[in-house]
């Protein structure tokens, strides 16, 4: 009776985790890029700086051009927190393209983005870029920002 019920709960925990569905990229893809549009709505709006900062992972890297990297959480939260008591700042994006590794664990994505800032005299400065982030599935499920890194975009093209 004893190998009956071990016999059965090893075919039950098979069967479970044959239900577990297969990793689809284009669902996946539309989940991340409205989780990326959250959290560009939320770092626009400039007031939650801890939901702000939840977005990327623990041990994430941001690599602003023509700055030092900001490394960690605590780093990020001041990075996020300097940010909004800019007067006039102001920062949106938008991703595409989300490719995902071929274990559904890591994905990336391109952005664009327009970031306000004090320019000569106050007069505030549109700072347009564009971005790459790189993102990982955390053991809560959750996607999370673990690479954030922008430049410039290149110049326009004469005519």
């Amino acid at each position: 009776m004893h190998a009956a019920r071990i016999t059965s709960a090893v075919l039950l925990a098979a069967a479970l985790a044959g239900c577990t569905p297969p990793f689809d990229p284009k669902t996946e893809g539309q989940m991340l890029l409205a989780r990326d549009a959250e959290w560009s709505a939320l770092a626009s709006a400039g007031r939650d700086v801890e939901r702000t900062v939840s977005y990327w992972s623990d041990d994430a890297v941001i690599l602003p051009q023509g700055q030092a990297a900001i490394e960690g959480k605590a780093a990020i939260r001041a990075f996020v927190a300097n940010s909004f008591h800019t007067p006039g700042f102001n920062i949106h994006w938008k991703s595409e393209n989300p490719a995902f590794s071929a274990d559904g664990t890591l994905a990336y994505m391109r952005s664009e983005t327009v970031t306000m800032v004090p320019g000569a005299g106050g007069a505030p400065r549109t700072l347009h870029s564009r971005g790459i982030t790189v993102w990982r599935r955390e053991p809560d499920g959750q996607w999370r920002c673990v690479v954030d890194m922008w430049n410039d975009p290149p110049p326009a093209k004469k005519s």
